[in-house]
C-alpha cells in the first residue's frame, strides 16, 4: 500500500449507503474491485459476466463482506441478455441508482493485422455495450429521480496507439458517447462520467503478457511496459480505479458530469 493511502474497502462515508448499483464485467479485475468498493460504502450491487464459475466465486467473496449481492451470467454484446440482466437486477435491488459500464477486453493489433470481424467484435464489447446497458438502465434511473452512469474507458481514446488500433478508435467513440449522454441526461439529474485507465493489473494485461513476452516474469513484463510510458513507473491496481468510481457514484460528486478523468499514473501525452 502506498504511504498515506486508504486501505481498500474501508469506508469514507461517501453517502452511498442504501444505493443500488449494477457493475458489468464484475467477476474480476476492475469490475470486481468496483463492486467491492461500492459494497464497502453501503451500496447493494448486481454484477454480471460471461463465465459462471468466475462469477460465482466473486459473488461468494463479495457476499462475505456483507450486504446484498446479485450475480447473473450475461453477455454484454447481446441486447436481449442486457435487458434481462438490468431488468431483473433492478427488480431484485428494488430500483437502480448507479450503472458502471466496465465490461471490455483488450484486443491488441495494428490496422494491418485487424480484420473487419476484429473491429466489429471490439465495437460490440466496448461501445455498444455502453449504449445498450445505458439504454436499459435509463428507465430505472429516471424512476429513482436521477443517478449516475460511470463508463470505464481507456486513455488510448485520447492518445492514439497504433498497437491498440481498435481500442484507440472505439474508446474515442466511447468518450464522445460519454459527453453526449451527459449533456442529454443532465437535466434529468443523471450524471455521466468516464474513468480512463492506463496500465492497470487486470487479467487482460496478464493475457497480453503471455502473448507478447512469456519468457519474462509478470513483474519484469509490467516494469518493462510501464518504464517508458508511466511517470509513476508502475502499473496501477484495480482498487486505485475503484476508489474514483465510488466517488463519482456518490453524492459527493453531485456537480460532476461529462467529465473524462484519467487513472493512469500520469500516462497520457495530452493536455
Amino acid at each position: 500500500m502506498l504511504p498515506g493511502s486508504r486501505r481498500p474497502g474501508s469506508p469514507v462515508e461517501l453517502g452511498l449507503k442504501g444505493r443500488r448499483a449494477i457493475v458489468t464485467g464484475g467477476s474480476k479485475g476492475i469490475g470486481a474491485a468496483v463492486a467491492a468498493e461500492l459494497l464497502a460504502e453501503g451500496a447493494s450491487v448486481a454484477i454480471c459476466a460471461r463465465h459462471p464459475d468466475e462469477l460465482e466465486a466473486t459473488a461468494v467473496r463479495l457476499r462475505a463482506q456483507g450486504g446484498q449481492v446479485i450475480s447473473a451470467v450475461a453477455d454484454v454484446t447481446s441486447a436481449v441478455e442486457i435487458d434481462r440482466f438490468v431488468g431483473e437486477s433492478a427488480d431484485a435491488l428494488g430500483g437502480l441508482d448507479i450503472l458502471v459500464n466496465n465490461a471490455g477486453r483488450a484486443h491488441p493489433g495494428t490496422f494491418a493485422t485487424l480484420t473487419d470481424a476484429d473491429f466489429q467484435e471490439d465495437l460490440e464489447v466496448k461501445l455498444f455495450s455502453q449504449i445498450r446497458c445505458s439504454r436499459a438502465a435509463l428507465p430505472h434511473l429516471r424512476a429513482a429521480g436521477g443517478g449516475a452512469i460511470i463508463n470505464i474507458n481507456a486513455i488510448y481514446g485520447r492518445q492514439p496507439d497504433p498497437a491498440f488500433f481498435a481500442t484507440t478508435v472505439d474508446r474515442a467513440a466511447c468518450l464522445a458517447l460519454n459527453k453526449a449522454m451527459a449533456m442529454e441526461f443532465g437535466p434529468e439529474g443523471i450524471l455521466v462520467n468516464s474513468v480512463n485507465i492506463g496500465f492497470v493489473r487486470t487479467p487482460q494485461w496478464k493475457n497480453i503478457h503471455q502473448l507478447r513476452a512469456p519468457e519474462l516474469s509478470e513483474e519484469e513484463f509490467f516494469a518493462k511496459a510501464a518504464g517508458p510510458e508511466v511517470p509513476l513507473g508502475r502499473f496501477g491496481d484495480p482498487e486505485e480505479v475503484a476508489g474514483l468510481v465510488a466517488f463519482l457514484a456518490s453524492r459527493r460528486a453531485s456537480y460532476i458530469t461529462g467529465a473524462s478523468i484519467d487513472v493512469a499514473g500520469g500516462m497520457g501525452r495530452y493536455i
